[in-house]
């Protein structure tokens, strides 16, 4: 697969169940994340508070996401990483 060197912009996120997220881009595609491997040590540690967790917001440059404290999803990971919102759909609910 060839990578862009700018992945397309999200414009809404939603926290899910399981530390996954569900992201819209600008393309008007829907994907999901899972955030739970990023989730290791102090800084990112803190994600695994669920309340903590679903305060995930689009930057204000709305490249990427980020949490209150800082921690953030880079934007190539979050699109390239992420998977369709039907496949995600078809894993969790087989």
């Amino acid at each position: 697969m060839e990578y862009s060197y700018i992945p397309p912009s999200p414009i809404n996120v939603k926290p899910l169940e399981n530390y996954h997220v569900y992201v819209k881009f600008d393309t008007s595609e829907e994907k999901v994340f899972n955030v739970e491997p990023y989730i290791k040590g102090r800084f990112y540690g803190e994600l695994r508070n669920k309340g903590y967790f679903r305060t995930v917001h689009i930057t204000e440059d709305g490249f990427c996401l980020e949490w209150p404290n800082g921690q953030d999803i880079a934007p190539e990971d979050l699109y390239y990483d992420s998977v369709p919102v039907d496949e995600y759909n078809s894993q969790v609910n087989p």
